[in-house]
């Protein structure tokens, strides 16, 4: 029987996630062979991962965002499935909505441009350093689209082999204990999260709820809800105790700074822009929808300890001597805005914790890359050894103070929309607190944004202007940024000023996603101000359920 044309269409379109997995896994198990059956093996293995990337940059533009639906629903796209151990009850099934489309395209679009501006910083085991980024990238793509929990979980520690070898292998003195630390911390954290997801999906499998395995994210947020509210808290702090890690949250975030200082300029580019958006992205995804009575008891302690990250690391900022230790910290206290956002548990909250991850991602990852290229022209991240760049480089330090003022949040750049929006989301916040006491979390994170802009614009201040001081390893020859570093750095300043100027387009796709995610925990806190209503049957119709369906249902209608 012969398909319609919307059927292959739809045949078409579900491919279109596995692939964005499969191609750069496989494209980096080929690139050993490829460099070794040409002459110069390091060139062929840049090419060729450049190649791979800009495919999978292209192909997540035309066969995802071109062809997303954007008409406010909640619903998973794209999707597939794949039977893994189905008597288990494990799956590959993949889909999206609009917050993994937006992560999916930060983590293609900044791929590429790792992979082209590491052309010159690695001069040995070039094949195998390539290697490791593709596999990097399957893995992150992985977490994004999957839709069972054992396939996510299993990208997302995943990640942690490429990225251990890339610090391990590839990074600066210290890298060995920069290693260690990320793998004892995360690893560990993640054994606990693991056995959270067994315990749900064992409570699932129970016969007054599937009767059978499940690892289906949807059916583990239905079974969760029906958990008793110490078996949601325990859970919860199974979920945090990994996902806590990988954002970092204070106080778990000591192994960062190591890692960022320690990695290769295109492992502190890939950790920053994509890898510590997988724990925040795994709290919005899995533990806030699937334990909403837990977020309502740990979310006022969460916030707090947000905003300890947000102020503790700031000040630590402002007394670094290393510039890339610097940046380091600061990743730390900025996604303290994105934790408080998520767990403000509203609209404007959960939308600015979405858009700060892609942002971060963008004027951050990018301040990882030109403190790269200086190091390589210099071989010191010592503050003391700089001074007047702007003279000697000024195309360099066009960018650097660009990408300073985007971190900083500069309205009209992309960093001030995320910002202000987690922080608005945290003043209105029924869950951090009350109408009294949410708007005290808002005010004294609002601090953090003036530390941050006077440890960036001290960084922009001693090595940007002042008298010209050039590191000796210089030789008294200066190199501006050639065409290729310029070529990298462009297309993030565009975007960050495009997000900066024109937010709305981003922000309307997540309503609702978010309204969705947020719906099991606004319901939880609406019985628990009525719990008169809960005890009398003959009135819990005055009561409006807040479901995902329920939501879909008012948009379409």
């Amino acid at each position: 029987m012969l398909t319609t044309l919307a059927e292959q269409t739809e045949i078409q379109t579900s491919w279109i996630l596995p692939l964005l997995v499969i191609i750069p896994f496989l494209g980096g198990l080929a690139l050993p062979f490829i460099a070794k059956n040409n002459q110069d093996e390091g060139k062929s293995a840049k090419y060729a991962a450049a190649g791979i990337t800009l495919f999978t940059f292209f192909a997540s533009i035309f066969f995802l965002l071109l062809k997303f639906d954007f008409n406010n629903t909640a619903e998973m796209q794209f999707t597939n499935n794949f039977a893994w151990m189905p008597q288990l009850g494990l799956n590959f099934s993949f889909g999206i909505d609009s917050i993994s489309l937006w992560l999916i395209l930060l983590t293609t679009f900044l791929m590429p441009i790792v992979v082209i501006g590491s052309f010159n910083a690695v001069k040995q085991r070039v094949a195998e350093f390539f290697l490791l980024l593709l596999l990097l990238q399957s893995a992150m793509i992985g977490v994004f689209v999957a839709t069972d929990i054992m396939f996510f979980y299993i990208c997302f520690e995943f990640t942690l082999i490429p990225l251990y070898f890339l610090i391990g292998v590839y990074g600066s003195s210290g890298r060995f204990k920069a290693a260690r630390l990320l793998f004892f911390y995360t690893f560990t954290g993640s054994m606990l999260t693991l056995s959270g997801i067994l315990y749900t999906a064992w409570f699932a499998s129970q016969p007054d709820q599937f009767g059978h395995w499940t690892f289906n994210i949807n059916n583990l947020i239905t079974a969760a809800s029906h958990m008793s509210d110490s078996q949601q808290f325990w859970v919860m702090i199974t979920m945090l105790a990994g996902f806590a890690v990988k954002v970092p949250l204070f106080p778990v975030h000591t192994w960062l700074p190591y890692a960022h200082t320690e990695a290769p300029t295109a492992g502190s580019v890939v950790l920053a822009g994509v890898l510590l958006k997988l724990g925040t992205y795994a709290i919005l995804r899995l533990a806030i929808p699937m334990l909403p009575n837990a977020v309502l008891v740990v979310a006022p302690y969460v916030g707090i300890l947000a905003i300890c990250g947000i102020i503790y690391t700031a000040l630590i900022c402002w007394v670094q001597k290393d510039i890339k230790k610097l940046v380091a910290y600061s990743s730390v206290s900025h996604l303290g805005f994105c934790v408080l956002g998520m767990f403000a548990i509203n609209t404007q909250g959960a939308q600015g914790a979405v858009m700060y991850m892609v942002n971060h991602g963008l004027s951050t990852g990018a301040l990882f890359l030109c403190i790269g290229m200086i190091y390589e022209r210099f071989h010191t991240r010592e503050m003391s050894q700089y001074g007047g760049l702007a003279t000697t480089m000024p195309v360099w330090s066009f960018f650097m103070v660009f990408f300073c003022f985007a971190s900083v949040g500069l309205p009209g750049l992309n960093g001030f929309i995320g910002e202000f929006l987690c922080l608005f989301g945290a003043f209105d916040s029924n869950v951090l607190g009350t109408s009294t006491t949410s708007p005290i979390y808002a005010a004294t994170a609002g601090t953090g944004m003036i530390f941050a802009a006077i440890y960036l614009l001290y960084l922009v201040g001693k090595i940007v202007f002042g008298p010209v001081k050039i590191p000796d390893s210089a030789h008294g020859t200066v190199k501006d940024l050639n065409k290729r570093e310029i070529g990298v750095l462009t297309p993030i300043a565009i975007l960050c000023l495009y997000f900066g100027l024109f937010p709305s387009g981003m922000l309307r796709s997540m309503d609702a996603p978010v309204a969705a995610i947020n719906a099991p925990t606004l319901q939880a806190l609406e019985n628990k101000k009525r719990p008169a209503l809960q005890q009398n049957p003959t009135h819990n119709k005055q009561v409006k359920l807040i479901t995902p369906a329920t939501i879909n249902a008012e948009i379409t209608q």
